[in-house]
């Protein structure tokens, strides 16, 4: 018999929506191109611009500023390599900010972040000055901070900090890939001028996404020969994939007052891990974070032998170390806020949704109470020993 499943991995992708899954149908059985002006071309584009319209809706955006792209990564990197003289971001980004940062030419500068990973706005104000020669500090400056990191589920202030950016002539760019869906976001309130979403986090399909781009944003073309996505973004659009993600964000806007069950579930999951493992450490508990995610830390444990584990008893996880391999290595934003090599080697990420339940969450402790409980009292006999 095939082993029942329970799956705990929303934040690496959230099974697809019932409604982004009959909009997809729907789109494949339209012929045409959206860019063609003919009968069945404009019926394709009616379908981009009404998900436009409710992507945009997600995040109170125009529907103007939103480009549609094959996801999250290249959003981001879209932005990152825009031809920035300076940058601004904190180590705990996502690999897709990072990454191309520091493939950029631009003068690089880190946020502070304390423990939990949260921008220290106490020592922002340095890092804004873009350091202390005046020369090099010239020309145009981007700010970038994820609204909610992956692994830690940590939120960060990034209202407050673009604000004291703006004063200090920056561009400011999100990263809300995590955050859509799972918290109420208005681009107008953020005050950025960029933000990535990703339509696979939120119950979309995988392969599409978002950049919105605000109206005062100076930021030129990242794919060239042909005039779709108001010349920003040349290529014929994914029309099966966008209208799937339109639905998505839809269906997500109109669920979000649902992630107060998830959060009472993630409590729960918290508390019981306390109980039965009082060592276990939950990463940045004392920081605001998304009400989906935990990440915890199990002293003397192996975050891939964890994995496995929970994988072999039929529940799906990940590390907070997970890369695209695959494979398990060490965790930058881990890193970056301080842990230890050892407990960030033992630190697992558990990620609810909309669809989780009660059951979900007590077969993880029942898996818990089985494997992570004697890892913990055989380390408690080895140190009384």
């Amino acid at each position: 018999m095939r082993q029942v499943r329970t799956y705990l991995d929303w934040n690496a992708t959230a099974p697809l929506r019932r409604e982004a899954r009959t909009a997809m149908l729907e789109a494949l059985a339209v012929v045409g191109n959206p860019s063609s002006p003919h009968e069945e071309g404009r019926r394709a584009r009616a379908i981009v611009e009404d998900a436009r319209e409710q992507v945009a809706a997600l995040v109170n955006a125009k529907p103007a500023e939103v480009v549609f792209t094959s996801g999250g990564t290249e959003g981001n990197n879209a932005v990152l390599v825009a031809g920035w003289d300076n940058i601004l971001l904190a180590g705990i980004e996502h690999h897709s900010v990072l990454a191309p940062a520091r493939n950029s030419r631009a003068r690089l500068f880190e946020m502070p972040i304390d423990g939990d990973g949260v921008v220290r706005l106490d020592r922002l104000a340095t890092a804004l000055a873009l350091g202390s020669e005046a020369p090099r500090s010239e020309g145009r400056a981007l700010l970038s901070l994820q609204l909610a990191n992956n692994e830690t589920g940590v939120l960060q202030p990034v209202a407050e900090i673009a604000r004291h950016a703006k004063q200090r002539g920056l561009s400011v760019h999100t990263d809300a890939v995590q955050a859509a869906g799972r918290i109420p976001i208005d681009m107008a309130e953020l005050g950025v001028d960029c933000l990535t979403l990703s339509a696979h986090k939120l119950g979309g399909p995988q392969g599409t996404g978002a950049l919105v781009i605000g109206g005062h944003a100076a930021l030129p073309p990242f794919i060239c020969g042909g005039g779709q996505e108001r010349r920003r973004r040349a290529g014929t659009e994914n029309v099966a994939a966008i209208a799937g993600f339109g639905a998505a964000a839809e269906a997500a806007r109109a669920h979000l007052a649902h992630n107060e069950r998830v959060r009472e579930l993630k409590t729960q999951l918290e508390e019981q891990v306390r109980a039965v493992t009082p060592e276990a450490v939950i990463i940045a508990a004392g920081a605001p974070r998304l009400p989906n995610t935990t990440s915890l830390a199990l002293p003397g444990a192996s975050a891939e032998t964890l994995v496995i584990r929970f994988d072999l008893a039929g529940i799906a996880i990940s590390a907070g170390a997970a890369c695209s391999s695959g494979k398990v290595g060490a965790s930058h934003v881990l890193a970056a806020m301080g842990l230890a090599p050892q407990l960030a080697g033992a630190a697992i990420r558990i990620s609810l949704g909309p669809a989780s339940t009660e059951h979900d969450v007590a077969r993880f402790l029942e898996a818990w109470a089985h494997i992570a409980a004697p890892m913990a009292a055989k380390r408690r006999a080895r140190a009384v020993a």
